[in-house]
Order: structure tokens, then C-alpha cells, then sequence
């Protein structure tokens, strides 16, 4: 009988405990959804918090009231590349450039973070080829660039020995770049404010810079050149470069009200590794000379903000370096210029 009235006992409390481990279940499930909810408030509430919580000494630099910062940008870029070597005594000669790559950008920046959407009328046209990425940050501290560039849509010159070669749909070149600096002064001269417009530089002031420059890539002869030219020789030319330098900033303000702002920086590097190298055929000649080689990193801008809501500017950066130990001499020149328009909410 005892058995009979356990039994019964279970039966009845049984739906009863499910039922309370159901409710349990679910207030737990409301709960975790109610924190999901929490979630962007708490991301949004740090976002605002790094973005007022300056490290810059307030009388030189500072944040603007607005969030919201939106920028209509026109980019422009162009890569040019001069190169000679002899190679079992027949100089070749490279002469080349990329077309200019023009994009137009709308850029979205909330609390530092920022969005981008970028068209290329060219590309929409079919008359444009190339692949090219670029990417900066320039903190308070730190500041580097890098770029990636594939192009085969060369033109210019391609002599090797007496003949000339048009380098024009029949060339592939790739090229990577990395430079990146470390400010000195950061808590009195601001990147950012020349270059991002997401801080105000109230007074003039300058850093110096140290950084480092790395650069790789080549140019390669395509089937569609040997197609046009069966008696061209396959030529590769290589190269790969790290150097360490130093320089100098500086952001200077001024205008009855301050308005303006220009910029100039300027970092020579000094190659400290190298490894260049031009082939024809199954014969190449190399540079790994411990001769000391240059590159140099040179940025300018100029913004003018019309009232603490409206902006406009200009902005220029150009990238060179220069390689000779007599038998191979590599000279390239990387330019990117914007002009952009911004309002802040």
C-alpha cells in the first residue's frame, strides 16, 4: 500500500515541479534577453566615454562636442616605377606607371569608429583593371599606413638592349608598402587632427618621428607581352626593402579665429635590409650591398573648418624610395592626394 501512495504522490507533484522548472527556465531565458538588450547600450556608453577621455594636453588639442563626423572624400592615386640592370651584359631598362586610380568615398565616423563605402567610376566603366588597397590609422601615439597594389594595366617604357617594348596591358606588377612612426610629443601635436579630423588642434605644435618603411614586390612579363613580342626574354624584377629613420612634424594653426590648419611631416629612412633582384631568363644580378640606400615619407594637408560643424581640406602623401649599387638602380614613386568635405552632428 505504501508503494501505491508514493507512487501516487509522484503523479500528482509531478506536472507541478516541471511546471515551476519550466518558469524557472524561462525567467532565466527573459533575463539573458534582457542583458542581450543591454549590450549596445554598454558598447555605445564605452565608445562615448574613450572618446571624451582625452590623454592630450587640453590647450593644444581637443575633441569636438559632435559624435557623428561625415566625410565626402576624393581620393587619387598613382605608382610610378624606374628600374635599369644589365644582365649578362644586355641592360634592361623599366620606365613605367600605373593609371591614376580615382575613387570617390562616403565615410560614416561615430565615436572613432568609422565606415566607409568607396566607387570607382573607372572600374564601373570597365576602363580600370587594377586592385588597389589602402589603409591608415593614425592615433595618439602611433600612426601607420599600408597599401596594397596589383596592377596590369602598366604603361610606359619597357628597352631591353636596342629593342623598346610598349609596357602597356603586358606587364603584371605587385606592391606592397608598410611605414609606420611613433610621435613623440603626442600629448601636444596631433596626426588625427590633420589627417582624420576627429580632434581640434587649437595651437601649433610639432613632434619628432621615428619609424620604419617596408616595402615589396615586382614586375613580371605576361603571356599576353611574349604573345604580341615571341622574341622578348622573361624578365622578372624583384625587390624587397626595411629601413629605420626619424623626422619631424608639425601642425600650425592659424586665422583670425584659428580656422585653419596645415600640416608637413617629413621621415627619411635608411635602408637596413634589401634584397633586390632583376632576371632575364634563367641569368639574374642582385643587390644585397650594405650601401646605404634612402626612402623617404613626406605628408601634407591643409583643413579649413568654416564653423566648428563644417570642414573642408586637402590632403597630400608621397612615398619614394631609391635603390643603386651600380648594378641594379630601382627608383619608385607612390603619390596619394585627397580633397574631402565634412560636416559633424
Amino acid at each position: 500500500m505504501t508503494r501505491y501512495i508514493l507512487l501516487f504522490h509522484l503523479f500528482i507533484l509531478l506536472p507541478f515541479s516541471a511546471g515551476a522548472q519550466s518558469d524557472k527556465n524561462h525567467q532565466t531565458m527573459l533575463d539573458s534577453l534582457k542583458h542581450l538588450d543591454e549590450i549596445p547600450k554598454m558598447l555605445d556608453d564605452r565608445l562615448i566615454e574613450n572618446y571624451y577621455k582625452t590623454r592630450y594636453d587640453t590647450n593644444y588639442v581637443d575633441r569636438p562636442h559632435q559624435k557623428w563626423l561625415f566625410r565626402l572624400l576624393l581620393n587619387h592615386t598613382t605608382h610610378n616605377i624606374r628600374a635599369n640592370g644589365t644582365v649578362n651584359n644586355i641592360l634592361t631598362d623599366y620606365d613605367l606607371h600605373t593609371k591614376g586610380n580615382t575613387t570617390i568615398s562616403l565615410e560614416v565616423n561615430y565615436c572613432d569608429v568609422s565606415v566607409s563605402l568607396s566607387v570607382n567610376p573607372s572600374k564601373l566603366s570597365g576602363s580600370h583593371d587594377d586592385y588597389e588597397f589602402n589603409f591608415e590609422y593614425h592615433g595618439r601615439r602611433f600612426s601607420f599606413d599600408l597599401n596594397y597594389l596589383r596592377s596590369t594595366t602598366l604603361a610606359g617604357d619597357l628597352t631591353v638592349g636596342d629593342a623598346n617594348y610598349l609596357g602597356d596591358d603586358g606587364l603584371r606588377m605587385n606592391i606592397f608598402n608598410l611605414t609606420g612612426y611613433y610621435i613623440f610629443n603626442h600629448r601636444q601635436f596631433s596626426f588625427p587632427a590633420a589627417l582624420y579630423q576627429n580632434y581640434y588642434q587649437r595651437c601649433s605644435a610639432g613632434s619628432f618621428l621615428v619609424g620604419i618603411d617596408f616595402q615589396a614586390g615586382g614586375v613580371t612579363t605576361t603571356d599576353r607581352l611574349k604573345q604580341r613580342n615571341p622574341q622578348i626574354p622573361d624578365l622578372k624584377l624583384r625587390f624587397a626593402n626595411f629601413g629605420i629613420g626619424g623626422g619631424y612634424g608639425y601642425n600650425w594653426v592659424f586665422g583670425r579665429r584659428s580656422q585653419w590648419l596645415l600640416h608637413l611631416s617629413m621621415m627619411p629612412v635608411i635602408a637596413v635590409f634589401k634584397h633586390n633582384k632583376l632576371s632575364m631568363n634563367d641569368k639574374d644580378v642582385r643587390d644585397r650591398s650594405a650601401c646605404i640606400d634612402m626612402m623617404f615619407n613626406a605628408r601634407t594637408s591643409l583643413v579649413y573648418h568654416f564653423t566648428p560643424r563644417y570642414l573642408a581640406g586637402t590632403s597630400l602623401m608621397l612615398n619614394h624610395s631609391s635603390f643603386d649599387n651600380g648594378e641594379i638602380n630601382i627608383k619608385q614613386n607612390k603619390l596619394f592626394a585627397r580633397a574631402f568635405f565634412g560636416v559633424r552632428l
